[in-house]
């Protein structure tokens, strides 16, 4: 079962009122929050703790997008943002790490910056499409377990 806040698609386009769509959905009297897992952190707030679990991260990119974002791109267009930020992590990757030259231009980009970037758009479109990436991580972790626990130490190439 995935997590309460995750949207659905009439919710993600923007079909439904603002009452309606995700914030209905996140506590927002204290009550609501004491009784809530994690306490919600305001996304234009100061980070104090930088720790946050993975749904905690969904939870805050879904508050982000319905207060300072206004709605989610549809998925498709999400899909196509992060082709294209993951472009930009490959670009300073192989300049900098790989055998291409580093423009002079490329030199100030941020790695870390672009990173947050795909995760960023990747949350959103599990957001989007209902998938909660806890449950995703730990059954993908159980598959590759599974499947490779023998593989890659005996891989003499390893």
């Amino acid at each position: 079962m995935g997590s309460p806040w995750l949207l659905s698609g009439a919710e993600a386009h923007g079909e439904m009122s603002e009452g309606q769509r995700g914030l209905s959905k996140i506590p927002k009297s204290k009550s609501q929050v004491s009784k809530s897992k994690f306490q919600i952190r305001n996304p234009n707030s100061e980070i104090k703790n930088s720790h946050m679990t993975i749904e905690q991260l969904q939870q805050t990119i879904n508050q982000w997008i319905n207060t300072t974002g206004v709605r989610y791109f549809n998925e498709l267009t999400n899909t196509a943002l992060l082709m294209e930020e993951v472009g930009e992590v490959a670009r300073i990757m192989a300049r900098r790490y790989g055998e291409q030259s580093e423009k002079e231009s490329d030199k100030g980009a941020d790695l870390a910056d672009e990173m947050a970037d795909v995760l960023f758009v990747l949350v959103c479109l599990a957001n989007q499409t209902g998938i909660d990436l806890t449950a995703a991580i730990d059954k993908n972790l159980k598959k590759k377990t599974l499947r490779d626990k023998d593989r890659h130490r005996l891989n003499p190439k390893l």
